[in-house]
């Protein structure tokens, strides 16, 4: 069945954080604090920083994985795309930033995965049993809680 999936993906997901576009902003982008407030982390060291790309490797128990910024839009938008070649998945984040027009103090944030699986077995697990919008809900919900609360986001 995996075989008859298509390797590409896209999935996407939004929310409103109970916080302003700049603090959300700020959150977004400390990717040395992930740990923090993901509990699927285990830690992030960060490999480069600004002037130069921000990239950054996750470390979570199911390995490493290393990203690095491609686009940078502050306060708005930032994609993050995986670069390790080694891995049967690949792809890239976008995420976008959108202060609420009636409530300055929410913020929509939207996040969109266009991604690749190449093995077929892995493709298979990764669309019936993990699914390709449980890791964007998944942060999506821990980013909410950060800000103190408790959030449903839904697919686009």
């Amino acid at each position: 069945i995996g075989a008859l999936l298509p390797r590409d993906h896209v999935a996407s997901m939004t929310t409103t954080v109970a916080a302003p576009a700049d603090k959300v902003w700020a959150v977004l982008t400390d990717v040395a604090d992930y740990p923090g407030w993901r509990s699927d982390l285990q830690k992030v060291e960060v490999l480069s920083q600004p002037p130069n790309a921000l990239s950054w490797r996750e470390v979570s128990k199911q390995g490493a994985m290393t990203l690095a910024v491609e686009t940078f839009e502050p306060p708005r938008r930032m994609v993050a795309r995986i670069t390790d070649q080694d891995q049967p998945f690949g792809g890239a984040w976008e995420y976008v930033v959108t202060a609420d027009s009636m409530d300055a103090s929410r913020t929509h944030v939207t996040i969109t995965e266009r991604g690749w699986v190449s093995n077929p077995i892995f493709r298979f697990v990764s669309r019936f049993m993990m699914g390709h919008y449980s890791t964007l809900d998944g942060f999506l919900r821990a980013l909410s809680r950060k800000f103190g609360a408790e959030v449903v986001p839904t697919r686009v």
